[in-house]
């Protein structure tokens, strides 16, 4: 496991926030790293029904290694109607797995489950994985396109200090139809060729950092139906709480500032999000 999954996060919630007026879906979440349990045990309905309170009624269960997707299933099926799972070997992990060949056919085989409904996280991360393995990182993002276009599944995209490789490995692949920047982090030029493309871009609680105003700007210029939203939870906690446990829940908070820079009403963006959501993922019955 990487030091990003590894780090502690024995940390202080976030608080609770205030309700939103209308219903929205958390599509990146890890609950495996807050709830510490199986996937159907009562720390995970906990979470799930905390969030519900809020308005955030389903969420995204992302893989980023082999167990830990399995994992991922285990939650769609457990929470059927509230989760559901996307697998993957995290741009991290690929290129530290023994046998990575045999790894990619699991996570395929994975992919078959019905409530399994995206390829990722997957990508290029340039800020933790050292040049000499970016090959085989870049082979592994380019074996779970493959399988997303094989499986018609969405492909979740991680992408850290590697924007122009990104594009290009999905140029010389040919993306496979919905395609999903997870915690977008390019800047507005970026942004644009992505929604040129049809891609969506999922903001999570980054965009409300100060030293941020490029995500901002991005965000300022991305259609409603290209949006998404999202926690990385237990990561990423939204201003004033950054650094704090995050959770689905904070999704209520993102969505309100995000609300405010592009001056439209909070119902209008959980609808829009919502409604993308179902779109890319389907149905969570």
């Amino acid at each position: 496991m990487s030091d990003r999954h590894n780090r502690d996060i024995d940390r202080i919630p976030a608080p609770l926030p205030e309700p939103l007026p209308a219903p929205t879906i958390d599509s990146h979440c890890h609950l495996e790293l807050i709830a510490n349990s199986a996937p159907d045990a009562p720390e995970v309905k906990a979470i799930l029904d905390e969030a519900e309170s809020v308005g955030i009624e389903q969420v995204l269960q992302i893989g980023y290694d082999l167990e830990q997707s399995r994992w991922s299933v285990g939650v769609a099926e457990a929470w059927v109607g509230r989760a559901l799972a996307a697998v993957a070997l995290h741009p991290n992990e690929a290129p530290m797995v023994d046998d990575l060949d045999e790894q990619l056919r699991e996570i395929e085989k994975l992919a078959t489950h019905p409530r399994v409904r995206g390829i990722g996280e997957t990508g290029l991360d340039y800020f933790r994985t050292p040049e000499e393995l970016r090959s085989k990182q870049e082979f592994s993002f380019r074996s779970h396109i493959a399988i997303a276009k094989r499986m018609n599944k969405a492909l979740i995209i991680h992408d850290r200090d590697a924007h122009e490789d990104i594009l290009r490995v999905l140029t010389d692949e040919g993306a496979p139809e919905k395609v999903i920047f997870h915690c977008y982090s390019g800047d507005a030029e970026m942004a644009q060729r992505c929604i040129n493309a049809g891609y969506y871009l999922s903001f999570s609680g980054t965009v409300t950092f100060k030293n941020a105003p490029e995500l901002r700007e991005a965000l300022s210029l991305t259609p409603l139906e290209n949006l998404l939203v999202e926690t990385d939870a237990p990561f990423l906690a939204p201003a004033p709480y950054r650094g704090a446990l995050n959770s689905p829940a904070q999704i209520a908070r993102t969505i309100r500032f995000m609300a405010e820079v592009v001056n439209r009403p909070v119902e209008e963006l959980c609808d829009a999000t919502r409604g993308n959501a179902l779109r890319v993922f389907g149905d969570f019955t």
